[in-house]
C-alpha cells in the first residue's frame, strides 16, 4: 500500500530493521551514510536498493532535512554501487518511488537501481 511521503518516520519499517540488522540482506556496498542490498523480489537482472542510514521518509523528507554531507555521499554511493556492478555500460535506471502517486511502499528513502538487461520504456503506454 503506497505511503505518505510526508509522514512521520516509523522506526519498524523493514529498512529500519535491516538497518538495525533485525533482517538479513545480501549487501553490496556499505559506508557511513549508505547501504546497498539486492531486492529479494528483483524486476531486472540487477536490481538493487540503495538506502540512507539517517531516518528519512522520502526524497522530499532527505533533501529538506538531510545534511549536505550526507546527501553528498548518497549520491556517491549510488554511484559507487553502480560501477561497482558494471553497470555504467551499456546502462542502469534508477528510480525512487515517493509518495502515493509516486507507489512509495517503505517509508523510508530508497533508491533501486536496475541493469543487466535492456530496460525498455520508462512507463508503459
Amino acid at each position: 500500500m503506497p505511503i505518505d511521503a510526508t509522514a512521520p518516520y516509523d522506526d519498524e519499517n523493514i529498512f529500519a530493521k535491516i538497518l538495525r540488522g533485525e533482517i538479513h540482506c545480501d549487501k553490496v556496498y556499505e559506508d557511513e551514510h549508505a547501504l546497498a542490498f539486492r531486492d529479494i523480489a528483483p524486476q531486472a537482472d540487477t536490481h538493487v536498493l540503495v538506502i540512507p542510514k539517517g531516518r528519512y521518509v522520502s526524497w522530499d523528507d532527505f533533501s529538506l532535512n538531510a545534511e549536505d554531507a550526507e546527501i553528498a555521499a548518497f549520491v556517491r554511493a549510488v554511484g559507487n554501487v553502480a560501477r561497482q556492478l558494471g553497470l555504467v555500460e551499456p546502462g542502469y535506471r534508477l528510480l525512487a518511488n515517493i509518495g502515493q502517486h509516486g507507489g512509495q511502499e517503505v517509508p523510508h528513502l530508497h533508491v533501486h537501481l536496475f541493469g543487466g538487461e535492456p530496460l525498455g520504456p520508462m512507463i508503459a503506454r
